[in-house]
């Protein structure tokens, strides 16, 4: 909070510079340079004391730290609206000061009267808000690459804490998805038997025990029966029965059930992978950006 303070001897700044006394206790604000000014009474060195306050970044509460900063005899300030209600530390003094309030120091009050400011013209306020961007802007400049080294540390230290997070997953992990694989191995050698034996069956009953004429509709109700299959899979599932599919779903039954056999939580997991592939993906970003400044510095020097 910027501020400046300026205190002395009351008796010798009313005998040089106001035609008239005031009061020893009274709180006065004026405006000096378009800043307001508050003037004061300490309560211990009993000095008149004046205080700078920039509006729109002081705040109540840290214009009363200033207050018991600068006298140690301060042990209590609050600020009252003048009906007696509490103004909270975090209101700014820019709002403060539209309306009188009162100060209350070590338990005893005093009314405050704020001047009338004027309001200012349309031109003054465009010419204002001008100023604020264009301060906004040198800001952003001048701090943006620091701004991103600190987000790259940042980053960097991120991904390296869910690396260790992920560190333990990643083998149990391995192991349930080996596991896994095995069953579904197995499980499409068994169908392969199963498919060899029914094939190996079917021409042993053609042409050892019956005929063609007597195993053809045999045949005909067993490619029914398989495209009844076929199509209550894709009722459930919702998808095309395809032998990758129907792989990859069985693998994930087997892969969950695992799971929760050694207490795998899944959805952890999930999150930590993208959480990290965030964080490399914003990584990246900066890291780019950093890049791009890097060329536009080179080229600079350069010209």
């Amino acid at each position: 909070v910027l501020y400046v303070k300026l205190c002395g001897n009351v008796k010798y700044y009313q005998s040089h510079h106001y035609s008239t006394v005031v009061p020893p206790d009274e709180i006065t604000v004026n405006y000096r340079h378009g800043l307001p000014l508050v003037t004061l009474t300490l309560p211990s060195r009993k000095e008149r004391c004046q205080f700078v306050v920039k509006p729109m970044l002081s705040t109540v509460g840290s214009f009363l730290q200033d207050l018991q900063n600068e006298d140690k005899g301060i042990k209590t300030a609050a600020i009252f609206t003048a009906d007696g209600n509490k103004i909270s530390a975090s209101t700014l003094m820019d709002i403060l000061l539209m309306n009188d309030f009162k100060l209350v120091i070590n338990k005893i009050a005093y009314d405050v009267q704020c001047p009338m400011r004027e309001k200012p013209t349309n031109e003054h306020t465009a010419e204002t808000e001008h100023m604020k961007s264009l301060v906004h802007r040198l800001f952003t400049i001048l701090h943006l690459e620091e701004s991103q080294k600190k987000r790259e540390h940042h980053l960097l230290e991120k991904i390296d804490h869910l690396k260790e997070q992920l560190q333990p997953l990643e083998q149990v992990k391995a192991g349930i998805a080996a596991h896994s694989e095995a069953k579904i191995s197995g499980l499409l050698w068994a169908g392969l038997a199963l498919l060899s034996i029914q094939g190996g069956a079917l021409a042993w009953l053609t042409w050892w025990v019956y005929s063609w004429d007597i195993m053809e509709p045999v045949t005909y109700f067993i490619t029914f029966a398989n495209s009844m299959v076929f199509f209550a899979y894709f009722v459930v599932t919702r998808q095309d029965y395809t032998y990758s599919a129907v792989k990859s779903r069985q693998f994930l039954q087997f892969f969950h059930k695992k799971s929760k056999q050694q207490h795998f939580d899944v959805e952890q997991y999930n999150k930590l992978k993208e959480d990290l592939a965030k964080a490399k993906e914003s990584l990246k970003q900066v890291r780019h950006s950093l890049y791009l400044q890097m060329q536009v510095e080179e080229l600079s020097e350069k010209n």
